[in-house]
């Protein structure tokens, strides 16, 4: 199985989004499989709860206990942005659509039924490999010790 997990969610509007599907790189893919061997419960992320998801604000959570200063869960989807548009050649509309943003007016909107799933997929092994750590990179394993 590649395509990650399908996701309806409520945006900014507060109305209900459309499906979104997500494609996982091979590395999400060796991470849910390790997570899976350990799960005891329907979730591979459990919650707190008995039987309940992990919550939406997990990630915020584990920053603050981390202490990270000015670091935020959105910050996240911004640097991937910010890394898609400047560091890569991959579309704008492959970029927003793999952010599950609304592109274009109403009318191009009706005409764009596909999701774009194989150039996203594309797009999130480039991802995984610019976050992977490398000797001698600029990316920073977030730990307390690198901070």
């Amino acid at each position: 199985m590649r395509d990650g997990p399908k996701s309806t969610s409520r945006g900014k509007s507060g109305r209900a989004a459309r499906e979104h599907r997500i494609p996982l790189s091979d590395r999400a893919l060796t991470i849910i499989k390790m997570a899976a061997n350990a799960k005891t419960g329907d979730f591979v992320f459990p919650g707190q709860r008995n039987e309940k998801p992990l919550s939406v604000m997990a990630m915020e959570m584990v920053l603050r206990r981390m202490k990270f200063d000015g670091v935020t869960v959105h910050g996240f989807r911004s640097a991937f942005r910010d890394w898609a548009g400047n560091e890569t050649h991959f579309p704008r509309e492959i970029a927003e659509a793999a952010l599950a943003h609304t592109i274009g007016d109403k009318a191009e909107q009706a005409y764009r039924r596909g999701d774009a799933l194989e150039k996203r997929r594309a797009l999130m092994e480039a991802w995984a490999g610019f976050c992977e750590p490398k000797a001698g990179s600029n990316v920073i394993s977030l730990t307390r010790a690198s901070i």
